[in-house]
């Protein structure tokens, strides 16, 4: 079964930074298109990023072009989003997304 855990979350200031991880299991990891994907409070679930399998191409929503990046290590199973220049506007929950499957989220807070 595909398992994903996500971590990095966290307090932070206005113009702080936040790096994510999150770490599957269950397939073969390099084949296989990843995102991230967030949920505020009263919200949809909004997407934020995607990473081709050997992450050389990446997509990204309006709002984080600039100030959020997309990575992989296939080597570690595991894909990260540093996230800089976080706004108010940015809490949300976090979720990983991989093969249909989400893991459990984890919560950003900025405050301004």
């Amino acid at each position: 079964q595909v398992q994903l855990v996500e971590s990095g979350g966290g307090l932070v200031q206005a113009g702080g930074s936040l790096r994510l991880s999150c770490a599957a299991s269950g397939r073969h990891f390099s084949n296989y298109v990843m995102g991230w994907f967030r949920q505020a409070p009263g919200k949809g679930r909004e997407f934020v990023a995607a990473i081709n399998g050997k992450g050389d191409s990446t997509d990204y929503a309006d709002s984080m072009k600039g100030r959020f990046t997309i990575s992989r290590d296939n080597a570690k199973n595991t894909v990260y989003l540093q996230m800089n220049s976080l706004k108010s506007e940015d809490t949300a929950v976090y979720y990983c997304y991989w093969l249909g499957n989400w893991g459990q989220g984890t919560q950003v807070t900025v405050s301004s």
